[in-house]
């Protein structure tokens, strides 16, 4: 993103976080005690160049992930990914629904390498990878019950997009009841702003935007979990 761009969103971020704060926005959530990851969409088609769905800043969402990955693992908390995926691309049975009318969804056809999640990221047998069809990872899928069946009081958000599945996954959690936490450096997007704007936006009204750090320094001053 360049320079100019990056001054014009903090000179109106600025701005607008003294009306939100002057009107009682921009609270914060926190975090509970019994926390999950979870991982929207870091499969090929988004992680890896020359896709329709490529994403930016890989070089950057992929160490924070592998960091926040090792820091879950060793307090054994549940760990999600997710990725969209199709069975029928084509066809009056197609499973697109929609979506397909503004966005090229007939890429994303279940079983390919393109769905699959990214390598560098890849889950151990015992990790959930959920296979959705809309924007939000809760929606039409089984995760809000698992979740609640672990006892989980807070969803630790990584992935992409930031302005599509990332934000209808933090907008449903807290509707859900799971405090929403979504880490800084381990989100992103196609279009320069995006990232910005939307994390502006969640942190005002629906779940707070923490960096990396924070997140693992929360997570190493957890007890590690044997249920």
């Amino acid at each position: 993103m360049s320079d100019e761009i990056t001054a014009a969103l903090e000179k109106i971020f600025a701005a607008d976080s003294e009306l939100y704060q002057d009107r009682g926005f921009q609270r914060r959530i926190g975090f509970g005690q019994r926390p999950a990851l979870i991982n929207i969409d870091l499969a090929n088609a988004w992680t890896r160049p020359g896709n329709a769905f490529s994403c930016n800043d890989m070089d950057v969402i992929i160490p924070a992930v592998q960091e926040l990955l090792a820091a879950s693992r060793a307090k054994r908390i549940p760990i999600v990914y997710t990725s969209t995926a199709y069975n029928v691309t084509e066809g009056p049975n197609s499973d697109m629904g929609l979506w397909h009318k503004k966005i090229p969804a007939e890429l994303l056809q279940l079983g390919s390498e393109d769905c699959e999640i990214d390598s560098r990221i890849a889950p151990e047998p015992d990790e959930q990878v959920i296979v959705k069809k809309r924007a939000s990872a809760f929606h039409g899928t089984y995760l809000a019950g698992f979740l609640r069946a672990h006892q989980v009081d807070t969803v630790i958000i990584t992935g992409v997009t930031m302005a599509g599945c990332v934000r209808h996954t933090t907008e449903d959690a807290i509707a859900e009841g799971f405090r929403p936490i979504v880490v800084r450096e381990a989100v992103g997007d196609r279009v320069p702003g995006v990232v910005e704007w939307n994390l502006f936006d969640i942190d005002a009204k629906f779940g707070d935007v923490e960096p990396v750090q924070t997140v693992l320094d929360y997570l190493d001053g957890l007890e590690l979990r044997n249920d």
